[in-house]
């Protein structure tokens, strides 16, 4: 990994000289002469813009008659509008004057350009800069600055992205039911949830919007969307290149080029992504470091503007992960309610065999299966843009992919138990969505689009479980001497082919009905059409060949065979109002009432028993049907500060949740519908500039998660064995929820600096996050619960005015130790395992563009 990545770099170094553009080209420098770098440029009344680089240039292409208002804005600085009247090839020199007050930041999230403060939704904003500053690499690290962000992950498969604790089920996840947070990247749907686990490349900016957002998206969207954007190719030549080092043997490196090509109106952008890491959890069987990182990831984009009025993007990406991990540590032993031989630490002591430690944060395993996460993602797609009219008709089609290949030890110790765990997946999908945004006229503009979804899931070749030989002692249900009975269950398994089929079609819109200049109604409409078919067969396999009667009943208590087709389709209507009001100019409030629905699931992960037959009713699960209502406060108290003030309340009936089960046989787990469930909150955000050298941020989120009812849920861990396999846990608590998470951070500048004889400016930042403790079990459990933590991060360095940026870099400052999820081993004996957060790392990392 590292070789491939010091190799690819300097390809990526080599920067072609543009050729002559009519394009808006300049600088934009600070009064002193400096540039201003990160500068955003927008052509108002107009999808047109840029962000200026490390030398402040930038270069636009035109798509608006003239004479129009380019509208020049950065942090630190006062906004700026210049008419351009004539379009020449001398370049630009913009002067922005200093302010302390908060710049608008600019989103696209409603299909057109806006500024975050005026939009009537909840959203949160992370700009590429940002994200660059404090090593938020991925989704899992982006949730330490926005708190209502939840992401779970034991491996890239079994990974859940909630926000305010809705949108998949939490811990594993089963791949029949749809997410419920859609993650958009330049326009196009991902559908997979593994693709949040990949490291970010090459982004300009990551909008989180709360709530449901269905009339706004081609995918249906009941919890919320991550809209995030890429830098885009520019006419200008420019090239960045980024290397990390740190603690653990951690290389990350990052590169990006760009320019214009061979034809006039042709610009193209490269940008690679590797990280590794050395593994931070130490077997003790193979003596090796487990856990490493081992990623790899390019985007490659072309721009082709053949006229003032249309523009196509063609993007292709690559992202590869091969790591030694995501291994779990055993955490903990619970007293079940099953008769003592029953119990973990006799099942153990009959064995001869000890835990390698008892204190999860040794991070010490004696894994004997070997960990592997293959897990490869890409695609391609093109986005086409007309202006046409008042608005702007786009066209996005695209193809992926997701091929994983895993091998995991769900026993979580040394011991034969589950000797082979993989559950390879192969997945493409087909998306096309067509929309029109724009204004209708004075007090009229929105959005209209259509949306449709191909997704085809199978096995590749086949889902395999198979039991070791020491699966006789963890399965023995009775006091039977014929459990004994050697080679019984030594090799016996299951080999499972499944197929999933999805088609999808929406019609969704969202108007902006400008009844006042202060008062707007935002009604908005969606109709979903969804259709699913499965193809379940699992067959066991191995063991003792027999035909008596008694060892083949023994046999069946740990797997047996299934097999079921399922064909679901349905359609809903869904939709959404919204008032908003602008009393002034510095406050904005809004109300809204939505529905929405995530579609019918169906079970892929194997069906549960009920005296010895299987529950085909299981097959297939209601859809969910969300109500939710918001109430918000969008402010600027001062010039130089936002403050934002959120209430929200969701019903969804008929919950979709991913339920743990005593059957070894049910591969991850079985789904099942709550009758209702309820979470609703408060959040706050607040951003303020003190004078022009320090800028603050911070966000407080309260949420309360419930199940209102549901009578037919399995029991926690430490009740298995109860006389009844089932439990009411209405009133307990939705999994994955803090009640309380925040966050807090800022930065300070100098005015002025020089470090190995360049000038420029010396930088300390910092940022918290915390969180309250929180279930970690779909039925509340007394031992799963994860106790709340708090983590701090900071860096300090040097910031060039040519363009190289310096800096050292520590997260979890304090070493704090702490988990990120519990969960029950496969056929719950008792013991649990964890996802352990990171302990203390620290590094430096180096930047030039040029």
């Amino acid at each position: 990994m590292r070789k491939l990545i010091f190799l690819v770099l300097p390809l990526f170094l080599l920067v072609q000289k543009a050729a002559a553009q009519q394009v808006l080209s300049g600088v934009v420098k600070d009064s002193t002469g400096l540039p201003v770098a990160g500068a955003t440029l927008w052509i108002k009344g107009s999808n047109a813009n840029a962000i200026a680089d490390d030398k402040g240039l930038f270069s636009i292409a035109v798509k608006k008659s003239l004479p129009f208002v380019l509208r020049i804005t950065s942090v630190g600085f006062k906004p700026h509008d210049i008419e351009v009247t004539s379009l020449s090839a001398e370049a630009l020199n913009i002067v922005l004057a200093r302010d302390s007050h908060l710049t608008e930041v600019v989103i696209t999230s409603r299909r057109r350009l806006e500024t975050a403060q005026d939009v009537p939704i909840p959203i949160s904003v992370v700009g590429g800069a940002q994200v660059e500053a404090t090593g938020a690499f991925n989704v899992n690290r982006l949730k330490e600055l926005i708190p209502t962000v939840q992401l779970y992950s034991s491996n890239p498969r079994n990974t859940t992205l909630n926000v305010r604790g809705l949108g998949s089920t939490f811990g594993l996840t089963n791949d029949g039911i749809d997410p419920g947070v859609g993650f958009y990247v330049d326009g196009v749907y991902f559908a997979r949830p593994a693709a949040t686990t990949l490291d970010f490349i090459d982004v300009e900016q990551i909008e989180v919007l709360r709530g449901p957002q269905g009339t706004l998206f081609g995918k249906n969207t009941t919890a919320g969307a991550f809209n995030i954007t890429t830098r885009k190719p520019s006419f200008t030549p420019g090239a960045t290149f980024e290397a990390s080092y740190g603690n653990f043997g951690y290389i990350q490196a990052k590169a990006s080029v760009t320019g214009g090509l061979i034809a006039k109106k042709l610009a193209g952008r490269l940008s690679f992504s590797g990280t590794q890491r050395d593994g931070l959890i130490y077997n003790v069987a193979t003596q090796k470091h487990t856990n490493d990182l081992n990623n790899l990831g390019v985007r490659g984009q072309l721009l082709f503007t053949p006229s003032d009025k249309v523009t196509i993007t063609a993007t292709g990406d690559l992202s590869r992960q091969r790591p030694d991990g995501y291994a779990q540590v055993v955490a903990g032993v619970v007293t079940t309610q099953r008769a003592a031989y029953r119990q973990f630490d006799n099942i153990i002591k009959d064995l001869n065999y000890q835990l390698p430690s008892r204190n999860p944060f040794e991070r010490l395993i004696d894994h004997n299966t070997t960990w592997r996460s293959g897990n490869d993602l890409g695609g391609a797609s093109v986005n086409i843009d007309v202006k046409l009219g008042k608005g702007t008709l786009t066209s996005t089609t695209a193809w992926r992919y997701w091929n994983w290949d895993p091998s995991n030890d769900r026993d979580f110790t040394g011991l034969a138990v589950l000797q082979l765990s993989q559950a390879t997946s192969k997945h493409q999908q087909w998306t096309q969505e067509v929309r029109y945004a724009g204004n209708f006229s004075n007090r009229l503009s929105g959005v209209i689009g259509v949306f449709a979804i191909k997704q085809d899931l199978k096995t590749d070749p086949v889902h395999i479980e198979e039991s070791g030989n020491a699966q006789w002692r963890f399965s023995q249900s009775t006091t039977s001497d014929k459990w004994k009975t050697p080679g019984l269950f030594d090799g016996y398994g299951i080999k499972t082919k499944s197929r999933l089929q999805t088609t999808g079609a929406a019609i969704f819109a969202q108007v902006d009905w400008a009844i006042t200049d202060e008062i707007h109604v935002l009604p908005g409409l969606r109709f979903n059409y969804d259709k699913k078919k499965v193809n379940y067969d699992r067959q066991t396999y191995g063991g003792l060949e027999t035909s008596d009667p008694s060892l083949i009943a023994l046999k069946n208590l740990v797997y047996t065979a299934q097999a079921f087709d399922v064909e679901a389709d349905e359609n809903n209507l869904s939709g959404q109002i919204t008032l908003a009001y602008k009393a002034s100019s510095r406050l904005n409030a809004f109300a809204t009432f939505s529905t929405s629905y995530k579609p019918v699931g169906v079970n892929l992960g194997g069906l549960p028993t009920s005296n010895g037959k299987t529950m085909i009713e299981l097959a297939q699960i209601k859809p969910e049907y969300v109500t939710h209502y918001e109430f918000g406060l969008k402010s600027k108290p001062f010039a130089n500060a936002t403050a934002n003030l959120t209430f929200h309340h969701t019903d969804v009936e008929d919950f979709q949740t991913q339920v743990q089960t005593a059957e070894v046989g049910v591969n991850r787990g079985y789904l099942a519908n709550a009758e209702k469930v309820r979470v609703w909150g408060i959040e706050f955000d607040a951003s303020v500039n003190v004078g022009k050298n320090l800028s603050l941020y911070g966000a407080l989120a309260y949420t309360e998660g419930e199940y209102v009812s549901f009578k037919n849920a399995p029991v926690p861990l430490e009740e298995t064995g109860a006389p009844s396999a089932f439990k009411d846990i209405s009133g307990g608590d939705l999994p994955g929820i803090s009640k309380w998470a925040g966050s807090l951070g800022g930065e300070i500048t100098t005015n002025g600096g020089r470090l190995l004889g360049l000038g420029g400016k010396f930088f300390f930042g910092a940022d918290s996050y915390f969180r309250s403790d929180f279930s970690s079990s779909p039925s509340p459990s007394k031992f799963l619960n994860v106790p709340g933590y708090a983590l701090f991060n900071g860096r300090l360095g040097f910031r060039a005015i040519n363009g190289l940026t310096l800096f050292v870099w520590g997260r979890n400052l304090t070493n704090r130790d702490y988990f990120e999820q519990l969960l029950p081993a496969a056929g719950n004996a008792g013991h649990y395992a964890a996802v352990l957060g990171d302990q203390r790392t620290y590094g430096v990392t180096v930047r030039y563009s040029l």
